[in-house]
């Protein structure tokens, strides 16, 4: 399978996880195969989304990965402004600390520290969940300028190093799964680069013996999001499997299942995805005109974003 196959996987499968998931969101376990029982599921639409429409999660990583490319790379204040002139627009759906965050009219580089040192707590999953387009771009990089740039992309709405940690280790499953490799295998070497007070917790909810069950948050916190993300790839043998078991688990599942398509996504590549879920899948961006993307929209990104063969700063 090529390099732009599984790009094309990432950024494509993040969305369709996002828009599978969001009927779902906040339901009990089992949703999933409660509403298609014999576990072929399609995008049915519904709790305010039309099927096949992506939610916020989507609609930030497009952000992300339009300013990446816009400016020629990392552009932190530039990926800000473009997060807080689309948090003014009033979207559909934004979470709480992003909201707090964008909305709080205090700098770039000092929002989410500020937020942090006031609330205490900012580890939740909301960098977790745009992160595809930037695992693209960056993964030519290299393992420890992937890394870095997703923590700095997290700093700008979480101030909590557990979230970038986890989108830093995000990032780099990505970038192994790019090279055709097995990201689940690689996870050691990952976890070796992520920094020494978050380590250990971040071992446990990513060894091969943890189960969502195991979680001690609610799965809108960035452990058991990604944990859950990596479960659900781990034990199962196909993208829309993946799915399927990442939103069967309940709670934040629009979430879940974006973080689940992106690296299902990345594994088993576009040709994984079936067309009756990238059919309806369209994307809104408020704040941006009337501007809806779809499938097609989201390959030609991710072909964009994989196209730069140089390092990245």
């Amino acid at each position: 399978m090529r390099t732009i196959e599984r790009a094309v996987g990432a950024v494509l499968g993040s969305a369709v996880g996002d828009a599978l998931g969001a009927p779902f969101e906040f339901g009990l376990p089992g949703v999933f195969h409660e509403r298609f029982p014999d576990g072929v599921g399609a995008m049915c639409g519904g709790g305010g989304w039309d099927p096949g429409e992506a939610t916020d999660d989507t609609q930030m990583a497009v952000l992300v990965g339009e300013s990446l490319l816009d400016r020629g790379g990392l552009d932190l204040p530039d990926v800000f402004d473009r997060f807080r002139r689309w948090a003014a627009s009033e979207p559909k759906d934004i979470g709480l600390q992003t909201e707090d965050v964008l909305t709080s009219g205090d700098p770039w580089d000092t929002a989410a520290a500020l937020h942090f040192q006031i609330n205490g707590r900012a580890a939740g999953n909301g960098s977790l969940m745009r992160a595809a387009t930037s695992a693209v771009y960056f993964a030519a990089a290299g393992p420890e300028a992937t890394m870095d740039a997703a923590r700095r992309i997290a700093a700008l709405t979480h101030g909590d190093g557990a979230a970038w940690e986890g989108t830093a280790i995000l990032h780099d499953l990505v970038r192994v799964a790019l090279l055709g490799e097995d990201p689940l295998a690689a996870l050691p070497t990952t976890l070796a680069a992520v920094a020494a007070p978050h380590r250990e917790r971040w071992s446990t909810v990513l060894s091969p013996g943890w189960h969502p069950d195991d979680a001690t948050e609610f799965n809108g916190a960035v452990w058991p999001c990604l944990g859950s993300a990596v479960w659900a790839v781990r034990t199962t043998d196909s993208f829309e499997r993946a799915l399927a078991a990442a939103i069967d688990l309940g709670g934040d599942t629009d979430t879940v299942s974006a973080v689940t398509g992106t690296l299902a996504g990345a594994v088993y590549g576009d040709n994984g995805i079936p067309a009756r879920w990238t059919d309806p899948l369209h994307v809104p961006l408020p704040g941006f005109g009337d501007r809806i993307l779809r499938a097609e929209d989201l390959r030609d990104l991710a072909t964009r974003l994989l196209a730069p063969a140089a390092p990245r700063p």
